[in-house]
């Protein structure tokens, strides 16, 4: 969520200061308000982000189509002099693989994203492997003749040079309204932003339904059905990562932890499918995919170790910064129950003060409060925004 919502920080406020440099503090200002922005919503109403999502995502088929039609009326035009030695590898350094891999694995990432919301999905059974056929499908084909239509306008030094690639096509494409493609691409961002949030807060939610995380973040509004307690969570966790990296080497140590974690699962379900070949299920593939798709995971997050040492080893540190928190949640068996005592009576604490474990009411005042600092924070960091 961190990387989208900085690309999305990035695009919204380039047009205001190009041709010069944009402030990086500027953009975390513009990422950090799109954050709350977003997590509000999703504390408010589950319908209205999921129908926000549904104009966003037509809204960005409108951008991907925008980007592609000039790239082709080019390539129809006979320029096809950026292709050439398009597959040059005498450049190529082995060791850059698994970061380049991260960034375009990064593109097509959003599929896993269904499984988090598989309970609010109707008939899940038919519509889940549906709907990743089809958004694959359409997915690859979409990005695939963008990349081709930003390499029709722009030469690839233009592109590696360009910190925001759809500001620099939309000035040499599209001269006129050369503002309007990164406000469309920035809405893009939103739209992807507010769907990885309302995924991830429901696997926090159902960690803690299950004993895998504190009961606090199990709960819900009781009018609003949202799971406040996990939304709030990932406020300070993104602001955070916000302020101290960037784009590129968030994406670099999150996906780390993303890949390993995704591959761990696949090779889960390949023991799992041997050891219980009797259990149902609704919808299996060749396990031949799931093996190449294992293979390439492992492949990817070792040389990444060799490739990027400081951010990988960073998302490493954090991974194993859950281990404490599984041990004293899931495996509470296998320390002292000394250590145990203290973290078990806070949180039932938690849960006797806040009443009714779906009641959230007490909440309500923590929502204010975090509303009244931020607003303070702005008022304190615009005049200096003004200023740098």
């Amino acid at each position: 969520m961190a990387v989208v919502s900085l690309a999305f920080g990035r695009y919204l406020i380039e047009p205001f200061f190009a041709p010069c440099n944009v402030p990086p503090l500027a953009v975390k200002l513009i990422t950090t308000t799109g954050v709350t922005l977003v997590i509000a919503l999703n504390c408010w109403s589950v319908s209205w982000s999921a129908n926000i999502q549904t104009v966003l995502t037509a809204l960005k088929m409108v951008t991907i189509g925008l980007v592609i039609v000039p790239g082709m009326m080019a390539l129809g035009n006979g320029h096809y002099e950026n292709f050439h030695d398009s597959f040059d590898t005498t450049s190529l350094v082995i060791e850059k693989l698994p970061l380049a891999f991260y960034s375009g694995m990064f593109a097509y990432g959003g599929w896993f994203y269904l499984n988090f919301v598989t309970e609010e999905i109707v008939n899940p059974k038919r519509n889940i492997p549906l709907a990743v056929v089809i958004s694959l499908t359409v997915v690859t084909v979409g990005y695939l003749l963008t990349n081709v239509s930003y390499y029709a306008i722009l030469t690839p030094q233009e592109i590696l040079n360009s910190d925001a690639v759809a500001v620099s096509f939309a000035d040499k494409g599209f001269k006129s309204i050369s503002s309007v493609i990164p406000v469309l691409v920035a809405l893009s961002c939103f739209g992807a932003l507010n769907g990885g949030i309302f995924a991830a807060s429901r696997m926090l939610f159902a960690a803690a339904r299950e004993g895998q995380w504190p009961a606090l973040f199990s709960m819900i509004h009781l009018q609003r059905h949202t799971p406040l307690p996990a939304l709030i969570l990932m406020l300070p966790l993104i602001y955070v990562m916000v302020s101290i990296g960037d784009l590129y080497g968030l994406l670099n140590f999150y996906s780390f932890a993303r890949w390993l974690f995704i591959g761990l699962v696949t090779l889960g379900l390949m023991i799992h499918r041997y050891r219980h070949p009797e259990v149902p299920r609704p919808f299996k593939v060749p396990l031949v995919i799931p093996l190449v798709f294992t293979i390439a995971c492992f492949f990817i997050v070792g040389m990444s170790l060799y490739s990027d040492p400081v951010n990988t080893s960073i998302g490493c540190a954090i991974t194993l910064s859950g281990l404490p928190v599984y041990y004293l949640v899931v495996q509470k068996t296998r320390i002292p129950r000394c250590c145990t005592s203290k973290f078990s009576k806070y949180d039932q604490q938690c849960v006797q003060d806040l009443g009714n474990p779906c009641d959230l009411r007490s909440f309500l005042h923590t929502s204010h409060c975090l509303s009244s600092f931020l607003s303070f924070l702005s008022s304190c960091l615009i005049p200096s925004l003004l200023t740098y």
